[in-house]
């Protein structure tokens, strides 16, 4: 290991509508509302008049009815979702303008009848229907009346597409079976060794039991990485990732994560280490400081070549000038194409097929944010991939 000199140191029947009559008219619309069939959605009063909002501003699908089960109201998101023109849905029947099924190809609003049902009802949960030619959306409803147990007033009808729901159920599926597969080699092993030494154990001698048992430590560790990973992995998709900030000797916690490689055969001629003078006093997590450098300490090494290199410099953060810790690490290896610059440090993103979860890099960001810090990747200057990432001092405002 070289050391530079500067310093140590996250849907009634068939559908709600009034009779049809040939040639007849629909009913009037409530007062204040267009007639149904306008070119511009017909809308409850409350609705415009909330800071002058459009529905077609609405990032969601929104379907009103009136009390006599015909569209008043139809958006540019329900249209899309839909691929129902606005101006065809207004005027319709309900169940006519939306023909929702059930997952069983039940026709919904028979079901669920929101003009002559249960006057007590105020609306139906969000759950997954079905469109003509099967396609899935996600939809809620609510009963507007003007009394608790009155009649129905108007139906208001929210709809989403489900692609949202279907990438992070994906992504879930993708984690667990990651995760599993990537346990079945160590509990194998775990499973394997030990059963062989509770059957055998008289047949091995000293040297033969201390290197089994030294397997099943290694095997149990990555066990335990992989299931402290996972828990990561939750608390950084639901934002309670916790920091608990003391005094971190940051140039101490390099030095560590290296002989922990050094001891673990690699050259200490392969690692450069530069740590600049004043560096300010770091309050931060360090178990979380020891979980980023040795995320970013390893990738260099399995995934780079020659000398990897980890410089900490005093730095500032935005316009304020606050104090900060800058820690990047390089190599000289083949580096990240730039057109995945954008996904390192996405879930499952690996650089090679050289083994790992792919989850590392995903976790070190969440760690650092929650430090309340930054990190990029780049390219270095011999080509290798860089990492860089800066942590604010984080004194507790007690010690302020």
């Amino acid at each position: 290991m070289t050391v530079g000199t500067d310093s140590p140191a996250q849907a009634r029947s068939a559908a709600p509508h009034a009779p049809e009559q040939p040639g007849a008219d629909p009913e009037p619309p409530e007062s204040g509302q267009e007639p149904p069939g306008s070119a511009t959605p017909a809308v409850p009063g409350a609705l415009v008049g909330f800071a002058g909002l459009d529905p077609d501003d609405l990032p969601d699908g929104l379907v009103i009815a009136d009390e006599t089960g015909r569209v008043v109201s139809f958006n540019a998101a329900a249209a899309r979702i839909t691929a129902v023109p606005g101006d065809r849905a207004l005027g319709l029947p309900l169940d006519r303008a939306l023909p929702l099924e059930d997952l069983k190809g039940r026709r919904w609003w028979a079901l669920t009848d929101p003009y002559g049902g249960l006057s007590t009802r105020r609306g139906q949960p969000e759950r997954n229907l079905l469109l003509p030619g099967g396609r899935e959306v996600l939809v809620s409803a609510r009963y507007v009346r003007e009394h608790p147990t009155g009649p129905v007033r108007r139906v208001v009808v929210s709809l989403r597409g489900t692609e949202a729901r279907r990438r992070t159920e994906r992504s879930h599926a993708e984690l667990i079976a990651t995760v599993a597969h990537e346990l079945r080699s160590p509990l194998t092993s775990v499973k394997g060794f030990t059963a062989t030494l509770l059957d055998k154990w008289e047949r091995f001698n000293d040297e033969q039991k201390r290197l089994m048992l030294e397997t099943v430590d290694a095997d149990a560790g990555r066990i335990k990485r992989l299931i402290a990973e996972l828990l990561d992995i939750s608390r950084i998709d639901s934002g309670r990732l916790e920091v608990r900030r003391q005094p971190v000797d940051i140039a101490a916690a390099v030095g560590r994560h290296i002989h922990v490689h050094i001891t673990g055969g690699q050259s200490p001629d392969r690692f450069f280490v530069r740590i600049r003078p004043r560096l300010p006093a770091l309050w931060a997590d360090p178990d979380k400081i020891d979980q980023i450098l040795g995320n970013l300490l390893e990738n260099a090494v399995r995934h780079g070549d020659g000398t990897v290199t980890i410089e900490v410099a005093p730095t500032t953060l935005g316009d304020d000038g606050e104090e900060g810790t800058e820690v990047t690490v390089r190599d000289e290896g083949p580096g990240i194409p730039e057109a995945s610059m954008s996904r390192v440090f996405t879930r499952f993103w690996r650089g090679s097929k050289r083994g790992g979860t792919g989850l590392g890099l995903y976790i070190v960001k969440g760690v650092v944010e929650a430090h309340g810090g930054t990190i990029t990747v780049g390219r270095g200057p011999r080509g290798g991939a860089e990492f860089r990432f800066i942590l604010p001092v984080g004194t507790p405002a007690h010690l302020l």
